[in-house]
C-alpha cells in the first residue's frame, strides 16, 4: 500500500511540474520573445524600406558590391570574408591580404545605417569620400573616418577618438558608450552636400562640414594636413578598416537623399 502511494504522489507531482513549466512557457511575454528570435532576420529590406529607397550594402552571404581597396583581384583572398551572415574581418590570419574593403560604388548625399562589433580592445573605422586611386596608397589618406571602438581600448580616454567621433577632429557631440566585444552597435551617417552627422546607438556623436574654410584650417592642424586629398571630396565610396582587430559588420543598408 505504502509503496503503490509513493508511487501515486511521485505521478502527481511530476505532473504538476510538468504542468507549472508548461504554463510558464505559455504566458504572452514569453510567446511574443520566442516568436521574435525566431523570426528575426538580417541583412534583408522590409517593403516599406524598399519604397522609402533602402538598398543593402551588404546581401549577408556574398561580398558582392565590395572589393578589396586598390586591389581588386585580391578580394576573394583577402581578410574579408562572409561568416555567418556577418561581413566580417579576419585580421588576425597572416595568410590573407590585408586591406580596407571599398565600395564598388560612389555615394555623394546619402543616409547608411549598419550595426558592428569588435573584438575585444578593437579599434576601426569607416571612411567616407574615399578617393581610390593608385597615387592614394590606403582609403584613411582620402576619405573622414567614423571612429570604431571597443570600450576596453586605451583611446576611450582621447575624446577625439571615442566611438562615433569624426576621428581626429572632435570630441562626441553628446556623449555615449559603445557597447563592449561580443554585442551589436547601432550607427548611422547622413551626408547632404558635403555636411555630415554621425549617429552612435541613436546619439549625435559628430556634425561637420566639408565645405567651409573651417574645415580646411582643422585638416591643416593635423597629420592628414600630410595627405593632399584628405577630405577634399563630398562624393566618393565608403571604405571598412582592416586594422589589426577583428570587426564584423550586418544590416548595412544606404539610401540617396
Amino acid at each position: 500500500m505504502t509503496q503503490k502511494f509513493l508511487s501515486l504522489a511521485f505521478l502527481f507531482l511530476l505532473l504538476f511540474s510538468s504542468c507549472k513549466r508548461d504554463t510558464t512557457k505559455e504566458t504572452p511575454a514569453w510567446r511574443t520573445k520566442k516568436i521574435a528570435r525566431e523570426n528575426q532576420v538580417h541583412n534583408q529590406l522590409l517593403e516599406v524600406e524598399k519604397a522609402q529607397g533602402w538598398q543593402l550594402l551588404f546581401d549577408g552571404k556574398t561580398l558582392e558590391g565590395w572589393h578589396l581597396y586598390n586591389k581588386p583581384d585580391s578580394t576573394g583572398l583577402s581578410a574579408w570574408e562572409v561568416r555567418d551572415g556577418i561581413l566580417f574581418c579576419n585580421a588576425t590570419d597572416e595568410s590573407k591580404v590585408h586591406g580596407d574593403l571599398v565600395t564598388d560604388a560612389e555615394y555623394e548625399n546619402y543616409e547608411l545605417v549598419f550595426e558592428w562589433q569588435i573584438a575585444v580592445r578593437g579599434n576601426g573605422g569607416v571612411f567616407i569620400n574615399v578617393l581610390e586611386s593608385e597615387d592614394i596608397p590606403t582609403a584613411y589618406q582620402s576619405g573622414p573616418e567614423y571612429q570604431l571602438l571597443e570600450p576596453s581600448h586605451m583611446d576611450n580616454s582621447t575624446p577625439e577618438k571615442r566611438p562615433g567621433c569624426l576621428y581626429g577632429f572632435s570630441a562626441q557631440t553628446v556623449e555615449v558608450e559603445a557597447q563592449p566585444a561580443g554585442q551589436w552597435n547601432t550607427s548611422r551617417i547622413l551626408q547632404k552636400d558635403g555636411v555630415i552627422q554621425f549617429y552612435l546607438n541613436g546619439k549625435l556623436t559628430a556634425e561637420a562640414n566639408f565645405n567651409t574654410p573651417e574645415w580646411k584650417q582643422q585638416v591643416a592642424q593635423t597629420h592628414f594636413a600630410n595627405y593632399p586629398r584628405f577630405g577634399t571630396a563630398t562624393t566618393g565610396k565608403i571604405a571598412l578598416q582592416n586594422w589589426y582587430f577583428e570587426v564584423g559588420f550586418r544590416n548595412m543598408k544606404i539610401r540617396e537623399l
